[in-house]
């Protein structure tokens, strides 16, 4: 699965607010300089994540935006989600409230769809491995940034 520079851009940004401690707002043109990212579009994500009740705005001579919570309490599935929408391994995939995976293919009864448990399986992988990593896990020099996510559990025990 490939996901877009929403996806990309909206993490780095989210990750950027994480870094800076959440003090103070941070000024979307600051995180755009030092992220050599286009603003316009940066302005676009965060009114998404905004929306989503992943950051907070404020306004005034020294506004910007801040997290909405503490780095630790947000998931990038969360964030992912926010920007992108549903996470589907492929496009012929979409889920149901209940969880369930449904494939265009199986419309039809007469069809069933082969590569349906490969597909279910991947998109359970990428989605347990975004719920399982935190804003707070990306931020640089953080002591949890070299260690694998399926060790995580291991040393938190």
């Amino acid at each position: 699965m490939i996901f877009s520079t929403k996806a990309e851009y909206g993490v780095r940004v989210m990750v950027e607010l994480a870094r800076r401690g959440g003090a103070e707002p941070v000024a979307l043109t600051e995180i755009a300089e030092h992220e050599g990212l286009p603003l316009a579009y940066l302005e676009h994500l965060v009114a998404r994540l905004r929306r989503c009740g992943l950051v907070e705005s404020r306004r005034g001579a020294h506004g910007g935006y801040l997290l909405a919570r503490e780095p630790a309490l947000i998931t990038m599935a969360e964030v992912v989600e926010a920007l992108e929408g549903q996470i589907a391994a492929i496009e012929c995939y979409s889920a149901s409230p209940d969880g369930t995976i449904h494939c265009v293919l199986e419309a039809d009864p007469e069809r069933v769809c082969t590569s349906k448990i490969l597909w279910t399986r991947v998109r359970a992988a990428i989605v347990a491995t975004l719920e399982a990593t935190t804003l707070a896990d990306l931020i640089p020099g953080a002591p949890n940034d070299l260690i694998p996510i399926t060790s995580k559990k291991a040393v938190a025990a």
